[in-house]
């Protein structure tokens, strides 16, 4: 006789459950009886184990952080910190496109069920000590590269929260209409504005026109050695 399964195991269920209901209907689709029906339980699992619909989207959006953070830690460092922070860009992008429902949901950017996860101002620091630890520590990838890159002498001294802000805004918003498929496929993007953006914001920040290309060339080449063509 198989053992009843732990809480923990039903809540990682119920989770995994809610990110397939979400690439596969979008946020129409999550909802607790379609949830439980998922992983065989009945509607009552989803409020034992989270009390209630808003809960579960808070761990969804979790998961959704975890997932970015760990495909952001794989980037690594070289000896290039400009050509670091495009390669984040580029690791976070391959991340969203590649399950767009589940970080619409992370990113607040829909509401299943109505519900709308709990986000707040990362770049305050007393903002930040109430906000996820998952969230926060997806965010302080970018604001360890942004140090870098400041602390390298390529662009302007600045508080590297905000220059990791504004690098998140700049990615962010080029997913965004990608992903609303305004870009045609992904290589044209990547190639003709996402890399173009990346290159004009940190001449903005201070970096030279030469030295921002020659960092987005490394970067977007050393991507496609690892991570092949498709999807970029």
């Amino acid at each position: 006789m198989a053992s009843k399964p732990s809480a923990a195991e039903v809540k990682t269920k119920l989770i995994e459950a809610a990110i397939r209901l979400l690439s596969e209907g979008g946020p129409e689709a999550l909802q607790a009886r379609k949830l439980a029906a998922e992983i065989g339980a009945s509607t009552m699992a989803v409020y034992t184990h989270f009390g209630g619909m808003g809960a579960l989207v808070d761990e969804v959006a979790r998961e959704g952080f975890r997932r970015l953070s760990a495909n952001l830690d794989a980037v690594g460092e070289t000896d290039d910190p400009a050509a670091d922070m495009i390669t984040l860009a580029l690791a976070y992008r391959r991340t969203v496109v590649d399950n767009p429902q589940l970080y619409a949901v992370t990113f607040g950017q829909s509401q299943p069920s109505g519900q709308k996860a709990a986000l707040g101002d990362m770049t305050n620091e007393e903002t930040r000590q109430t906000l996820s630890e998952e969230g926060v520590e997806a965010f302080s990838y970018l604001v360890r590269a942004a140090k870098r890159v400041i602390d390298a002498g390529r662009i302007r001294p600045a508080p590297e929260f905000e220059v990791a802000a504004q690098l998140w805004s700049a990615v962010h918003g080029y997913i965004t209409l990608e992903v609303a498929g305004h870009f045609g496929d992904g290589r044209n993007g990547v190639d003709h504005i996402l890399i173009p953006l990346a290159t004009a914001l940190g001449v903005g920040l201070g970096d030279t026109y030469e030295a921002a290309t020659r960092s987005a060339r490394r970067s977007i080449e050393a991507w496609r050695a690892k991570e092949g063509n498709i999807g970029t």
